[in-house]
């Protein structure tokens, strides 16, 4: 199945009435000219009908982007604009829209080319608010065509999220482990985002695996499976359980998505799915998160939710790991002290039994679960995926609901360093920043859980905007501090 979104951002230009037209038409061509031949074009649909002027124009305008398709909306301020007007097209508009602005062009063109749309984009925002509308609002939100072409691409992979989370559905299995209460959290902000959930039973997805028994399609995959993983194919005896259980997961997908456009799935791992299904699902929960699919352990509903944003934000597979263990002082001593622009506090461990898909290591074998497996028999604790994961930037971050149900949500900026991690898993050496300061003021000081996402590239950017526009309260964005720049919490005498 395709899980992905794709975004077409409808292009609507608007006028105040007492300024030129022509301000507003060629500006927008200019605009759609620059981002063509520097972006996508399929991105991007130019609205020909009008320029938006009155509330008739903005319907019109508004009945032309859907009829294209437009599943987001840019309203672009060529001149002052119809500050009516054009933010009841945002009110009518079902899905995620920005504002942008028209600057001058030139020291020669005042008098008849003077737009002012600098100043309309105040009072654009003024009525957004007194409409309550959201929308998102560049940095810096005024521009030349060049400069605007960039704002509506850094909007696509915002716009992507937003889509995506009013048109997903996250689907669990079981009840949170024991002892992992922080997996677990309320509801209700689900569905404020627009995310439905549907809560089964891991007895449910025993007796679909069962029925799966026998499926004409379990060899072929399994055979897929073993391409994949080649010499580190350590378990080959399992490979048709686990080829059983990915298709149960993804048939139980299909089935029952309803409405819903996108999946994410928060699966049960353990203690009882061992004994019963014979095997552990991570290697199979990272095959899914490489096709689009998000699986995060121990039903942790927030994680799945946290996994797929970073996977639409970045259009690239993400995995969720414990923020682990501390680095050794003799390891950082030998391979990092020197090497890397690193204090040990900046550094710390971040792994998972084996769920990170195999394009995300830099090797890997596929084996039994050695954690489980100190109080399991061995052999059904395999399917687990080991490996160093591949070094280079990442984002971790995470969004939540407290057990009070607000949102909160941190973001940092990070690398996995090259160097061999010496341990088991799917694990990696990271390095954040002032990591120390970040971990006790933000991670601990805010409650959040054990579990974070990781994105492989730097999208904070990107995830900021996003947790802005769902509504995350800004003061509950937390990132890691430059040193020097205080945490509220902090003491300042240390």
């Amino acid at each position: 199945m395709n899980n992905m979104p794709q975004i077409k951002i409808g292009i609507v230009a608007v006028s105040r009435d007492c300024f030129p037209e022509s301000l507003s038409v060629t500006r927008r061509e200019a605009l759609v000219k620059a981002y063509t031949e520097k972006y996508d074009a399929s991105e991007i649909y130019e609205c020909p009908v009008c320029i938006v002027e009155s509330e008739i124009h903005m319907v019109q305008a508004l009945e032309d982007i859907k009829a294209a398709g437009c599943n987001a909306l840019a309203v672009y301020l060529g001149n002052f604009g119809p500050e009516i007007s054009e933010t009841l097209l945002a009110k009518h508009f079902d899905g995620p829209k920005m504002f942008l602005a028209a600057a001058e062009e030139s020291g020669d063109d005042l008098v008849q080319g003077r737009g002012d749309a600098y100043c309309g984009m105040l009072n654009a925002s003024y009525n957004l608010k007194l409409r309550n509308i959201k929308a998102y609002i560049p940095e810096y939100p005024v521009g030349n065509a060049e400069e605007c072409a960039d704002m509506i691409h850094d909007f696509v992979p915002v716009a992507k999220a937003v889509y995506a989370l009013n048109n997903l559905k996250i689907i669990s299995f079981g009840p949170r482990p024991l002892n992992f209460l922080a997996c677990n959290a309320p509801i209700q902000q689900l569905y404020n985002l627009g995310v439905e959930i549907e809560e089964n039973s891991e007895l449910d997805l025993f007796e679909a695996f069962n029925k799966h028994a026998g499926d004409e399609r379990i060899p072929a995959l399994a055979e897929e499976m073993a391409a994949e993983l080649g010499a580190g194919n350590k378990k080959p005896e399992i490979l048709p359980k686990l080829a059983q259980y990915e298709l149960t997961l993804k048939d139980w997908v299909e089935e029952h998505k309803g409405y819903r456009k996108f999946v994410a799935i928060a699966g049960k791992c353990w203690p009882a799915f061992q004994t019963q299904f014979g095997f552990v699902p991570c290697y199979v929960n990272g095959r899914l998160a490489a096709q689009g699919i998000p699986v995060s352990c121990e039903v942790d509903i927030y994680g799945a939710l946290s996994e797929y944003i970073g996977a639409v934000i970045s259009n690239d597979t993400v995995t969720l790991l414990d923020i682990n263990n501390t680095v050794p002082n003799d390891m950082y001593e030998s391979d990092i002290k020197g090497k890397f622009n690193y204090t040990q506090k900046d550094t710390f461990m971040g792994f998972h039994c084996g769920n990170t898909a195999a394009g995300k290591l830099s090797s890997c074998t596929m084996k039994y679960q050695m954690i489980m497996a100190r109080s399991l028999p061995e052999e059904v604790t395999q399917g687990t995926l080991e490996g160093d994961l591949v070094p280079g930037d990442i984002t971790f971050y995470r969004l939540q609901s407290t057990s009070d149900n607000k949102l909160r949500a941190y973001i940092a900026h990070g690398e996995i360093l090259p160097v061999a991690t010496r341990s088991f898993g799917s694990i990696g050496i990271f390095a954040i920043p002032e990591m120390g300061r970040f971990y006790r003021h933000v991670l601990i000081e805010k409650n959040f859980p054990h579990h974070g996402a990781v994105a492989f590239g730097h999208y904070g950017k990107a995830l900021f905007e996003v947790f802005k526009y769902i509504g995350v309260p800004v003061d509950e964005i937390g990132y890691n501090q430059p040193a020097g720049v205080r945490y509220p919490t902090e003491n300042p005498w240390g």
